[in-house]
């Protein structure tokens, strides 16, 4: 007896639906690229068809044709960061409507496996890319142009751009979070990097570069970890044997803020009055948090809003708008620092 759970049901063809309703298959192709093309009752016949018989549409031959996809390539360094989930969203508020599908593959935060992924990308003939990184490899460039297909990096406006870029200038954030420290009386101030993308060095270099303009020592602790609350509180730990004078933190990004402000807690150690603790990006959980985090609320959404814009613009046959489009971010003092 055939184990029937191993047998893969056949799908209902463009004849088959042709013949449940009695025409050819060109009309049904017809209907399927645009509706209008048939007759009014046609449509509700061929509809309730295709319905019926459960139909998929083919795409492989239009994309083998080098017909337009009607998909868009999304590169992220991660599935499970809360930044980029909300960079999708932002996406897809574009790109859904307008009839494109977002086809996402992440790289973990590696040049070479963004290079593949590129290639993959490429091979299934996206009609454009969206990529979150500034810094690729060599053959990537070289593919890219190839393809000839829009590109746009977002999350930095400040590093030079394939063709067009869409962020916020993480090294001004820095910064304008570590003066806002330095006003508030510490001294002391160590900063906590993870994963060390180039994202980070940028954030990290804004904070060194206001340090020193105070005659202050700039102080780090850095791991090419993945950043995590349980990473954050380790980091404190850590800083506190490191750096027992430290009379603040500025991370990264938020998970490690929070890690480290409830490590602080576990401790006993009073924030922010014997430790100012700041953090990057504003996720939804640093404003409700006791005590709520300062941090730079960064435009997750807006800038895959925006950089779906420009691509759209782009396969239209219209020029970029910009070629950087630096967005705004907000200093939130909250009550950490």
């Amino acid at each position: 007896m055939k184990n029937t759970m191993t047998i893969k049901n056949k799908r209902p063809t463009l004849q088959d639906v042709a013949n449940l309703v009695g025409v050819t298959k060109m009309t049904v192709s017809r209907y399927l690229r645009d509706p209008g093309q048939v007759s009014a009752a046609l449509q509700s016949k061929i509809a309730a068809a295709v319905e019926e018989l459960g139909y998929i549409p083919n795409r492989a031959p239009d994309i083998l044709s080098n017909a337009k996809s009607y998909a868009i390539g999304v590169l992220v360094p991660s599935l499970t960061n809360q930044v980029f989930a909300e960079v999708i969203r932002g996406i897809e508020k574009v790109t859904g409507p307008a009839g494109y599908q977002t086809m996402l593959a992440h790289y973990g935060y590696s040049a070479e496996v963004e290079e593949k992924n590129i290639a993959s990308l490429l091979s299934y003939n996206v009609d454009a890319i969206i990529l979150s990184e500034s810094v690729h490899t060599e053959r990537a460039r070289k593919m890219l142009d190839t393809a000839g297909v829009p590109v746009v990096e977002i999350m930095d406006s400040v590093s030079p751009a394939i063709a067009q870029a869409v962020g916020f200038d993480n090294q001004a954030a820095a910064e304008a979070m570590t003066e806002q420290m330095i006003a508030r009386g510490r001294r002391h101030i160590v900063y906590f990097a993870a994963r060390m993308d180039a994202r980070t060095h940028l954030r990290f270099t804004g904070y060194q570069q206001v340090m020193r303009k105070h005659g202050l020592e700039p102080r780090s602790i850095q791991t090419e970890e993945a950043s995590s609350f349980s990473l954050g509180a380790g980091l404190l730990r850590q800083s506190l044997t490191q750096y027992p004078d430290a009379d603040g933190i500025f991370c990264t990004n938020d998970d490690l803020a929070i890690g480290a402000i409830y490590e602080c807690q576990r401790l006993g150690i009073q924030v922010p009055e014997q430790m100012a603790v700041a953090g990057f990006h504003g996720h939804d959980i640093s404003q409700v948090m006791v005590p709520r985090l300062a941090t730079v609320i960064t435009p997750r959404e807006r800038i895959g809003y925006v950089a779906a814009e420009q691509i759209l613009q782009r396969l239209r046959g219209e020029p970029a708008t910009e070629k950087v489009i630096t967005l705004d971010v907000k200093i939130e003092l909250g009550e950490s620092i």
